[in-house]
């Protein structure tokens, strides 16, 4: 198949691209700047952009769209020009195209309510209770692309749960950071319990739903290692890897939480150059427990993690041992 990869500038785009290629596929992806993923053929543009979306779409016969506005804070109408108008375009385009098969990427997060999850599968995307812009924008985008499935235009999303793995700026280099300056603490003593997903195992995921899309469409399903760690430990093997001080102090979860909405409301009137050092939202999914039923996933798309939890720490852990000039993701 020919397929269009939107996002892939980043870790987990990068990734998929790297996949559908080794697949079998044709690729080309589309974003603002350059991929880097070798033997793709690049088209450039904003996803906001409806025309440059068009204009990538032609001639494609399946879509695996990315492309997304992730932060934890930022104006409302910029998470819905980007996550909700931005999949609206590429939707039409697809169809438009010619496309029969659409896997959209969500995130578990458009389906929390800020309650704890234990062994759940794919909640309902809900935009009206799901916590921050992102969230749901998110929820919007993912209802609207189910809307679109159809006889002849398989839609499939896939919701992998907090993506990581070497060159990650999302989670990684923020907790290493933070870490080595002292300033992560844990939520009441991080005992909380979440599932997380190797990058490489989030990127399979992807391919094996466009796969088979035409099996199991109008269907989301939640990705993840089935591997539930506590925070406490899952900072650690991060932290160990990256040879930084793991935390060493813990903050009650609702003074967290306090704190969140509180610098929440200070960066809305002066934001800051970089993601506020604690939301709301941030301070729930560090202290409540989220993570999901794996078996409909694995069963539906025929998938398992490649890559377990340990092994994910240890390419870690060998990527920052190399020189920073070699490192690649």
């Amino acid at each position: 198949m020919r397929v269009l990869v939107t996002g892939a500038s980043g870790m987990l785009g990068r990734a998929v691209a790297r996949g559908v290629l080794a697949a079998g596929h044709k690729v080309r992806t589309f974003q603002r700047g350059v991929s880097g993923v070798d033997g793709a053929l690049d088209a450039r543009g904003s996803i906001t952009d409806p025309e440059a979306v068009r204009a990538a779409a032609e001639g494609v016969d399946a879509v695996i769209h990315l492309a997304a506005k992730v932060s934890f804070a930022g104006a409302p109408e910029d998470f819905r020009a980007v996550n909700v108008e931005g999949t609206r375009s590429l939707v039409a385009a697809a169809r438009s195209a010619g496309a029969t098969r659409f896997v959209m990427v969500s995130s578990p997060s458009v389906a929390h309510a800020g309650l704890s999850i234990v062994g759940d599968d794919a909640l309902p995307a809900d935009p009206e209770r799901a916590r921050g812009e992102y969230a749901r924008t998110k929820a919007a985008a993912e209802l609207l692309a189910l809307e679109a499935d159809e006889p002849g235009f398989a839609v499939v999303v896939v919701r992998p749960h907090i993506v990581w793995g070497p060159g990650d700026t999302q989670l990684i280099e923020r907790v290493v950071d933070r870490a080595s300056r002292g300033r992560l603490p844990l939520l009441s003593g991080g005992l909380a319990l979440i599932d997380t997903t190797y990058v490489d195992n989030a990127a399979s995921a992807m391919v094996a739903a466009l796969e088979r899309a035409e099996a199991v469409h109008g269907q989301s399903f939640v990705v993840s290692n089935g591997e539930p760690r506590t925070v406490s430990e899952l900072l650690a093997g991060i932290c160990g890897a990256a040879g930084v001080p793991r935390p060493g102090w813990s903050v009650p979860a609702a003074v967290a939480r306090e704190a969140g909405g509180l610098i929440e409301r200070v960066w809305a009137v002066r934001p800051g150059r970089d993601e506020p050092p604690m939301t709301r939202f941030l301070a729930e999914q560090l202290s409540t427990s989220h993570w999901y039923d794996q078996r409909r996933t694995r069963a539906s798309l025929d998938w398992q993690p490649a890559v377990t939890l340990d092994e994910g720490f240890e390419r870690l852990r060998r990527w920052y041992a190399m020189d920073p000039g070699d490192r690649v993701s």
